[in-house]
């Protein structure tokens, strides 16, 4: 089953970077996919994955949120935090860790260190 999540995010990433849905289309990506070199890490757990896609449902909204908080409010201050990456991360999940802390208007991911570390830049009101 992981394998098959792998397959879907890849094949995901590709249909968002050629934002082409059509049958050729999906059957290249679904080759690509198959054909990128996979790397011995880890196998995610069940539990991670459900953990992260409630994640996701949570950061919808809260993208919303923040959104109309900086037009209402300015938000002046700025500081860069570094986040600790949960361990035994597959690579697919770190990068849906990064992918939702960039996608609400406040924080970005400014860099992923090996050593196990997110860092990220915040946009804070006085």
């Amino acid at each position: 089953m992981i394998r098959c999540l792998d397959l879907i995010l890849r094949l995901t990433i590709w249909l968002l970077l050629t934002s082409d849905i059509s049958l050729a289309n999906i059957g290249i990506g679904t080759g690509v996919a198959l054909l990128l070199p996979r790397h011995p890490v880890p196998t995610p757990v069940l539990r991670d994955w459900l953990h992260i896609i409630g994640r996701i449902l949570v950061a919808i909204p809260k993208a919303y949120i923040e959104a109309i908080e900086m037009v209402i409010f300015p938000h002046t201050r700025e500081e860069f935090t570094q986040e600790r990456v949960r361990p035994n991360r597959s690579p697919g999940l770190v990068f849906l860790d990064i992918l939702l802390i960039t996608f609400t208007p406040k924080t970005i991911a400014v860099n992923y260190h090996q050593e196990g570390w997110y860092e990220v830049h915040r946009l804070r009101r006085r």
